[in-house]
């Protein structure tokens, strides 16, 4: 698979109504049609890729969000996270993220909404701010949602079961008591008042 392969599948096939909707199915067709592409980045392959911008859209998409996708719920899904977060901030460096046209751009900040570092926190919400003016804002409120959970808690509660993580009793409370979903709303009530 070529990274065309990997943009004509997540752009046009699933398009943005499905890009962050939770299907059995979808996950079956990603890791079917694309696990050993991921196996094969994650092993250093497709440094190629990252020469120019599509490609390196492709590279995020596979390394951040279809890992995700493919091994929903257990360690694998974060296990390219450090090549992801290395490849986008390259990217955006170069300015290739300006170079996609909007939505798709979103998928060059998510590495940055996906780590556990306040300063890529930061970054991925003025990044929102700044270079999707479009379609900014619900990325935007996600971006900001994220980064309250990692000044809350400097890392995702909701992570910990499948990373082997031992939860604190706050981290605990937080996950039983609505988790992510809350924060999100609790940050859309703020916002609009």
């Amino acid at each position: 698979m070529g990274p065309e392969d990997i943009l004509k599948f997540w752009l046009d096939e699933v398009g943005p109504a499905g890009w962050y909707k939770s299907s059995d199915t979808l996950d079956e067709t990603i890791r079917s049609r694309f696990e050993q592409t991921l196996v094969g980045a994650a092993e250093g392959r497709y440094s190629l890729w990252l020469t120019y911008p599509s490609g390196a859209l492709a590279y995020i998409i596979l390394t951040d969000k279809f890992s995700r996708n493919m091994y929903r719920g257990t360690p694998a899904a974060f296990a390219t996270d450090r090549i992801a977060l290395s490849a986008a901030k390259s990217a955006i460096n170069k300015g290739w993220d300006l170079k996609i046209d909007e939505p798709a751009r979103q998928f060059f900040y998510l590495p940055l909404m996906h780590s556990e570092s306040l300063c890529d926190q930061d970054r991925c919400v003025r990044l929102m701010c700044d270079r999707m003016p479009t379609h900014g804002a619900e990325n935007l409120l996600h971006a900001r949602a994220h980064r309250a959970v990692i000044r809350q808690f400097g890392r995702f509660p909701t992570r910990n079961a499948a990373l082997s993580r031992a939860s604190t009793k706050h981290e605990a409370e937080y996950v039983t008591g609505g988790g992510y979903g809350k924060t999100l709303k609790d940050l859309e009530a703020a916002e609009a008042a």
